[in-house]
């Protein structure tokens, strides 16, 4: 009766799990860095069409950063996968390092110039933070959570 009240030991398939989540996790922020992180939209008003510039990550030394961090994550994940699952726990490091990075993208010290709207009713210019800025932000949080999660998770 002692016996059934001992925890199962954890099967290579579960174990495996969380490693498996920060490759994948690794792979999509790799992907987000090629994917536009800002832009400008030039709008007239008086034709309703505009004129609408990208930047995508890697076109800044940021969007490098976090590049390097998702490789280093894949990297992570596949040393989980292939040896020690706990050796996953290391994209922790990746991860953090994405964050701030992601985040410095559009909050570091630019001119005043980079920074302002101009509507003149006629004319309208003004940036905007794209959608691959955001996905980057979610894969960089989700690296560092699935490495602290495998790093925490019961043997």
């Amino acid at each position: 009766m002692a016996d059934d009240l001992q925890p199962a030991p954890a099967t290579p398939r579960t174990r495996r799990r969380y490693p498996l989540a920060v490759s994948v996790a690794g792979a999509l922020l790799v992907c987000c860095t090629i994917l536009p992180w800002a832009g400008v939209d030039a709008k007239i008003g008086l034709l309703g069409s505009g004129v609408t510039t990208d930047v995508r990550g890697v076109d800044d030394t940021f969007g490098i950063y976090t590049l390097l961090a998702g490789l280093a994550a894949v990297a992570c994940g596949l040393a989980g996968l292939l040896s020690h699952p706990r050796l996953a726990a290391l994209a922790v490091v990746p991860g953090a390092v994405a964050v701030p990075a992601v985040l410095m993208f559009v909050t570091r010290g630019g001119g005043a110039q980079d920074r302002v709207s101009i509507d003149l009713g006629v004319l309208s210019v003004e940036q905007a933070i794209r959608f691959g800025w955001f996905a980057a932000l979610a894969c960089s949080l989700a690296v560092a959570v699935l490495g602290l999660l495998t790093l925490l998770r019961r043997a």
